[in-house]
């Protein structure tokens, strides 16, 4: 019951209006904004952001032209469900505390979800400082430490019609933007076992990721850490990677799977 035929055009709508409002930001997005989104009228585009408001999953501030929609608190609960149904999620949190704990350095778990990789759990080190790490963000494959881990598990020419659907745009001038420089990146990840975001993200800030596998060898979450180029020298690069792979392991141990030096090898 997946074709066509079966959707229902409203519920689609209502998505798609959910979707743009996540994506315009605190500011919130505007009615006529919405409604070209969803492919309707404003009239019809109000009628359905008056069910969501009264279900909690939007809400408004302001008045008339001014008025702005924004994502309800009724989605927080759905995607705590969401994260606590995840399997991948709920094993590895407590070890990806013992990783914060271990580095002093804010940690991550993320899973696959149709081309990119998306955030379902996070630890925060005391005192560390903030990232842009919401559960639910969704990070560039050929950019980002954990989309680079997902694309290296993967069958290369599986990971190349990826990076072709989704592009490769230099978000930095340390980016990785053509194939070969990507394809050769994803060959020394299968090297190290592990992949890092050396500031191809954002300018100064730096993510080392690992795969945690199932039993089959295929990567079914990544951890990784974030911080500041600034403060991981050179020689605390070696000791990191391993406790990030030690940590990996453990979780896809817990998950009935491969540690990385069984998984790996089978990809080069």
């Amino acid at each position: 019951m997946t074709g066509d035929r079966y959707r229902v055009q409203s519920v689609g709508r209502a998505l798609d209006i959910i979707d743009k409002i996540a994506s315009s930001g605190k500011d919130g997005a505007r009615l006529t904004d919405l409604a070209v989104a969803a492919g309707v009228t404003k009239a019809a585009a109000y009628a359905i952001l008056l069910s969501l408001k009264a279900a909690g999953m939007v809400s408004d501030t302001g008045e008339g032209m001014g008025k702005r929609y924004r994502l309800g608190l009724a989605l927080v609960r759905l995607g705590d469900l969401a994260v606590a149904g995840t399997g991948v999620a709920e094993v590895a949190m407590p070890v990806l505390r013992q990783l914060t704990q271990a580095t002093g350095i804010t940690s991550r778990v993320a899973i696959w979800d149709e081309d990119a990789a998306v955030v379902v759990g996070r630890a925060d080190a005391p005192d560390a400082i903030r990232f842009d790490a919401a559960l639910g963000r969704r990070e560039r494959p050929h950019c980002s430490a954990v989309g680079k881990i997902f694309l290296a598990a993967m069958p290369r020419q599986q990971a190349i019609d990826i990076l072709e659907r989704t592009g490769y745009p230099a978000r930095t001038p340390k980016t990785l933007s053509t194939m070969p420089a990507l394809t050769s990146s994803l060959d020394l990840v299968i090297a190290r076992h592990y992949a890092i975001d050396d500031e191809e993200d954002h300018a100064g800030v730096v993510c080392v990721a690992a795969a945690i596998f199932g039993h089959d060898g295929a990567a079914v979450g990544a951890i990784s850490v974030t911080t500041l180029k600034q403060l991981l020298p050179d020689h605390a690069v070696p000791p990191l990677t391993r406790s990030i792979i030690e940590h990996a392991d453990q979780i896809s141990v817990a998950l009935g799977g491969l540690p990385s030096s069984a998984a790996w090898p089978s990809k080069a």
